[in-house]
């Protein structure tokens, strides 16, 4: 590890939630300082004025890295769908009435 990365984990706020994130915008952020000028030193935005648009993406990964996370909500499964509640042949949900739809389909196209 580079000793700016050891600065950048022993300045980790507490309260991130991200650690990586964290590590990773801060690094971008650090890369991307103005000049006396007010132009971003970073040789990849090439004279772009700032705060440039890698600084202001830096400055949201910050904050997301610090966002509490939370738990996924259950996605609705539409009816038909894999994954949907049908019962199907020999136990196996959803599939009886995926087949009987695709013998009717073949029944009706011959």
């Amino acid at each position: 590890m580079s000793e700016a990365s050891t600065d950048r984990v022993a300045d980790r706020p507490a309260e991130v939630t991200d650690p990586l994130l964290w590590d990773l915008a801060a690094a971008v952020a650090d890369a991307h300082q103005p000049d006396a000028e007010r132009v971003c030193a970073s040789p990849s935005c090439a004279g772009a004025a700032w705060p440039c648009a890698a600084w202001n993406n830096a400055q949201a990964g910050l904050s997301a890295a610090r966002t509490p996370r939370q738990a996924a909500a259950p996605r609705p499964v539409a009816a038909g769908q894999p994954g949907a509640a049908q019962a199907g042949a020999a136990g196996e949900p959803g599939t009886g009435a995926a087949r009987t739809g695709a013998r009717s389909l073949a029944a009706t196209a011959a």
